[in-house]
């Protein structure tokens, strides 16, 4: 009866909420940046609207290792991409000031798009001119405490396990020179998966691990990188998640 109860609320309530609330922060943004802000209002707007939007839909967060990164240092965050959820959990409680970068077709979403662009997210494509310009502009934003979040499998998965990484966040994160701050999601492939068609209630969990120093990164290879990061987000899923 209980989940009937939630099902009944978010499709009337939470939903409703959360389609007004994010065009009014997308015009917000749009209108922020005419005026010449692309670094405050674009960035705790849509925090506001990431914290409304979880307890909107009745979800319990709960954070961990948040003591070890500098609010006021530019890093390169890679999270897995278990569901909808992870951008809310992201934009609402990582301490940091950050850009995302994002897929090119990300454009095309009506309001949220046009504000992405004039926010100045990072958008890239798949070849490889098309991520040495996503690090040409990365190099004019990330500065002065401004982060990069980007999600290195590329999309959601489809069973809670990680997907393989791409290489672009790899490469972009060393051309740029940030220190490298892995984070596991766990709870966002429960509550709302792409294999969903409704939200259930849940807790949403981040974890922030180690960060990675460029010193210690630059001695690896890409393929190296790629691996050492995977194994350390893995650590931290759910055992029913985790890769053996």
């Amino acid at each position: 009866m209980k989940k009937v109860l939630y099902k009944i609320y978010s499709y009337l309530v939470a939903l409703p909420l959360f389609v007004v609330v994010t065009i009014l922060v997308a015009l917000s943004v749009v209108f922020a940046s005419f005026l010449g802000d692309t670094k405050y209002v674009s960035w705790y707007i849509p925090r506001l609207w990431s914290r409304f939007t979880i307890r909107t839909g009745l979800h319990s967060v709960r954070l961990e290792g948040t003591e070890l990164i500098n609010p006021k240092q530019s890093y390169v965050f890679l999270a897995n991409h278990q569901g909808y959820f992870d951008i809310f959990l992201l934009y609402g409680y990582l301490p940091n000031r950050f850009k995302w970068m994002m897929k090119e077709y990300l454009r095309k979403i009506p309001f949220v798009g046009i504000a992405c662009a004039r926010s100045e997210q990072i958008f890239v494509g798949d070849s490889r001119a098309s991520i040495m310009h996503a690090v040409r502009q990365a190099e004019k934003t990330l500065q002065q405490g401004t982060s990069m979040t980007i999600f290195p499998e590329g999309t959601r998965t489809h069973d809670g396990k990680m997907n393989p990484f791409k290489r672009g966040a790899f490469m972009l994160a060393s051309e740029i020179g940030l220190p490298i701050v892995p984070i596991t999601i766990n709870g966002s492939f429960d509550t709302f998966s792409r294999n969903d068609y409704s939200v259930s209630q849940g807790t949403l969990h981040m974890k922030i691990h180690q960060p990675i120093s460029p010193e210690e990164y630059k001695k690896m290879n890409t393929k190296d990188l790629m691996q050492h990061v995977h194994d350390i987000i893995n650590s931290g899923l759910e055992e029913k998640y985790r890769e053996k």
